[in-house]
């Protein structure tokens, strides 16, 4: 639609102005339009598959200030990476500034996260003389739905799953007008003319719809809450399961049906007030907590109220979100407490999406569904987000962050169009192409199917979106992952080079390339502390130190090697972890014959520990691995968390952090003894650990019937103290080595061991301290959910320089 302005054509100069970042569906033209008119020039602008284009003429310092305001005055959601312009010789058509159609092309730009709701349309849906007033679906271009509904590029209603609602008069008008902030806003819609939400009862594995009207239907769902019902919910990027976060009896029947039997659920709040009645909460929490992305927040279980014990039984954190949606406002308005709103699935499953879905597979677990009638595209789990070290820190990349768009460092801006394929566990997929990654929503964990065709259904619209065809596909080296015959699968039907990059390479690449190191950098070393990946000498590694760049890699130090008996079962039960490093360290013999009063010895005892000793000695299902995440598990065990077995992933870790006592990690103790082992040079002079002081130290503890609390402080310390002498000595042994061509004094942190706060502050002011830079994760997830961005730059840097080079066989690095 062209919007003309009432301006002269003015004697001076055009200019074709490029726009790039995220710049759709934001109001970023009713922007431009505004501003062009206020600086007194004619042109036009549109959307195409780049981004936003400006043809405008004036005089060059009308043009210069147009330009200055258009970076400091863009519209909330936007975000600019670049402007371009050059000089144009057309001549405006008239005196006007105009808005007009999108065109199509080679997709260069990016979809917006999907908005919480603005203040301004909160205000609309809760004012009694508005026409939107209650209605559940109020937005404009400052909030609302966008990579949720899309289906293809550009970002325009007939590309979204509104495409289904035309628009009434009233809503048109204000879609037509450049100067109301509705203008263009594609998921626009008013109670006239767009979706609208209703309520079911499950019974007997049937629904039956309840006879209210709209309004009445939250009302309802609110009454049933309140009332100890669970509901299932329909929001953004799927369906969501909620209870009173203070009923007991509501909480366990909701983890009893949904079969997660320990990982604390998510909450919701109507406000900041409610969520302070019982948790800390800083200005920066609180910042985070209202932005637009709204992300589950982890914040300390500290206030004067307690939500159900079954929420986040034996936690010191509770994750807290607040309403994102006009439909959640109205449903928690008049709800003073806490609000259980955890994924609508069945554990290890991925969430609800489609209404006849959510009938299916959530009817045996909720007692109701708030439903409605907009389509879900695009399924996107809550984000969830940490402060530590100041900084938020993305656990989780879902609903508000993906698929915004991540800058790399200088030298990548002529990469070629690569795909990575990221993990097996925390799985996401990256796009790769003119310096910039487009990282996919967390999916899951690959090893269930229903997640798995998630997977594969996600990166198909993404592929599409981006109109990307890839050059070359990364993948983790581990032949059995199923990304990385996913993608050696593509790679073989499309033609296409094939990289295989080492895990714990890709960890530290993907700190680095988030931190904009740019392409050309010497090693840097990397710490990569995690649960398992492969090693190129087959081995599975988990506490490594890399000198890394972004093409190779050495490695340099690394934890013991200790057995798993039992392979994947040693993942699931922690005890296992715990009789392999006794075994190790000191001998179970030993250890029976001078502990044999130790209830930890006696349990132990009570086990196969025959069979696993042989399995051991033999090398029978019991491969040896680095594990910082099973050393975890040991020492967890050990002190009596999660001994039997864990329910998910990082469980006994998570716990072992919970319960460290805050005044044991105070003290000046350097905590558990860990020793520094240096191999001969002839066996390769790798850095390693001796882990049998830090294990004498622990049976001594539990003889002195020491708390767990302090002894969990006391590991995390030592630990940390184990690892800064690691680095240390890494640095003085690598400066001799390289007299003229020292290391750069910084150390890149990744995996998701680093998830545990004590170990990242911890490790952090140390090292900075002895005068270090350290690159940590902020905006990409520490754990497996930012592998496939290490990779995908990973891919890039070999890609560039097999550019230069004859190409050969493209093998994993070493």
């Amino acid at each position: 639609m062209a919007m003309p302005a009432a301006t002269a054509i003015l004697p001076g100069e055009g200019r074709a102005i490029r726009v790039r970042g995220l710049v759709q569906g934001v109001g970023f033209r009713p922007t431009v339009w505004r501003l062009a008119r206020d600086c007194g020039l004619a042109g036009e602008v549109w959307n195409d598959a780049e981004g936003v284009m400006i043809r405008a003429w004036g005089r060059p310092a009308d043009l210069d200030r147009f330009l200055r305001r258009l970076e400091d005055q863009p519209p909330p959601l936007a975000r600019i990476d670049a402007v371009e312009w050059a000089l144009s010789a057309d001549s405006p058509t008239d005196g006007g500034f105009h808005i007009v159609s999108s065109r199509a092309g080679e997709v260069h730009t990016a979809i917006g996260p999907d908005a919480a709701t603005c203040p301004a349309c909160l205000g609309e849906t809760l004012d009694p003389s508005d026409r939107r007033y209650r209605y559940p679906f109020t937005n404009c271009t400052h909030c609302g739905p966008r990579l949720s509904i899309v289906r293809a590029v550009p970002y325009d209603r007939c590309n979204t799953s509104m495409a289904a609602f035309p628009l009434c008069p009233a809503c048109r008008e204000e879609y037509g007008d450049p100067e109301d902030r509705r203008f263009h806003a594609q998921p626009t819609a008013c109670p006239s003319c767009g979706p609208h939400a209703w309520l079911e009862r499950f019974v007997d594995g049937r629904t039956e719809p309840q006879r209210f009207t709209e309004c009445d239907a939250v009302e309802a769902a609110r009454a049933l809450l309140l009332g100890g019902s669970v509901v299932a919910i329909k929001g953004l990027g799927g369906f969501n399961l909620a209870c009173d976060a203070c009923n007991e009896d509501a909480v366990a029947r909701l983890r009893r049906r949904k079969r997660r039997y320990a990982k604390p659920f998510a909450l919701m709040a109507r406000d900041v007030v409610v969520i302070r009645r019982y948790c800390a909460v800083n200005s920066q929490e609180e910042a985070l907590l209202k932005s637009a992305a709204t992300p589950i927040v982890i914040l300390p279980a500290i206030g004067p109220d307690r939500v159900a014990e079954a929420v986040a039984p034996d936690y010191a954190t509770l994750g807290f979100m607040l309403p994102y949606t006009p439909l959640h406002h109205l449903l928690l308005r008049d709800i003073d407490r806490a609000i259980v709103m955890t994924s609508g699935n069945l554990s290890q499953e991925p969430q609800c999406t489609g209404n006849e879905e959510a009938r299916r597979r959530l009817s045996e677990i909720a007692d109701y569904g708030l439903f409605h009638n907009r389509d879900i595209v695009n399924r996107l789990d809550d984000s969830v987000v940490r402060v530590m070290l100041g900084k938020p820190r993305l656990v989780r990349r879902g609903r508000g962050y993906a698929p915004a768009p991540v800058r790399l460092g200088t030298g990548f801006e002529h990469a070629g169009p690569l795909l990575a394929f990221g993990g097996e566990l925390k799985s996401a997929f990256c796009l790769l192409q003119d310096g910039q990654a487009i990282i996919s929503q967390h999916i899951g964990d690959l090893e269930d199917a229903v997640t798995l065709a998630d997977y594969q259904k996600a990166l198909s619209l993404y592929l599409a979106l981006y109109d990307q065809v890839p050059e070359a596909i990364a993948v983790d080296m581990h032949p059995d992952y199923l990304s990385s015959k996913l993608g050696r699968e593509r790679a073989m039907a499309d033609g296409c080079r094939i990289e295989e990059v080492q895990h714990h390479h890709a960890h530290i690449a993907s700190c680095l390339a988030e931190n904009a190191i740019p392409l050309d950098t010497r090693p840097v070393l990397g710490v990569a502390l995690d649960g398992l990946g492969l090693g190129p000498d087959g081995t599975l590694w988990g506490g490594e130190f890399l000198l890394a760049d972004y093409k190779t890699f050495e490695r340099v130090g690394c934890f013991p090697p200790v057995a798993m008996p039992g392979g994947a079962q040693a993942v699931r039960q922690p005890w296992r972890n715990a009789f392999a490093h006794l075994e190790a360290a000191i001998g179970w013999e030993r250890c029976k014959r001078e502990h044999a009063g130790l209830e930890l010895v006696r349990y132990l005892d009570s086990k196969p520990l025959g069979t696993l000793a042989a399995m051991i000695r033999k090398g029978i299902n019991s491969p040896r691995s680095s594990s910082c995440g099973r050393l975890f598990d040991a020492v967890a065990a050990a002190v009596g968390l999660c001994r039997d077995a864990v329910s998910y992933e990082g469980e006994a870790a998570i716990a072992l952090e919970s319960i460290a006592d805050a005044r044991a990690l105070a003290l000046e103790d350097d905590g558990y003894p860990i020793l520094l082992r240096i191999q001969p040079p002839a066996s390769g002079g790798l850095a390693t650990m001796d882990f049998s002081p830090l294990w004498r130290a622990i049976l001594e503890d539990l003889e002195g019937h020491r708390p767990a609390a302090v002894m969990a402080a006391r590991f995390h310390r030592g630990l940390v103290r184990a690892i800064v002498e690691m680095v240390r000595h890494i640095f003085e042994r690598e400066n001799r080595r390289r007299e003229n061509r020292k290391l750069e004094r910084m150390v890149a942190l990744s995996g998701g061991s680093f998830q545990n706060r004590l170990l990242l502050e911890g490790l952090s002011h140390t090292l900075e301290g002895l005068g270090l830079t350290v690159l940590t994760h902020s905006q990409v997830p520490t754990n497996d959910g930012g592998l496939a961005f290490g990779q995908a730059a990973i891919a890039a840097a070999r890609s560039m320089e097999s550019r230069h080079r004859p190409r050969g066989k493209v093998t994993s690095c070493a």
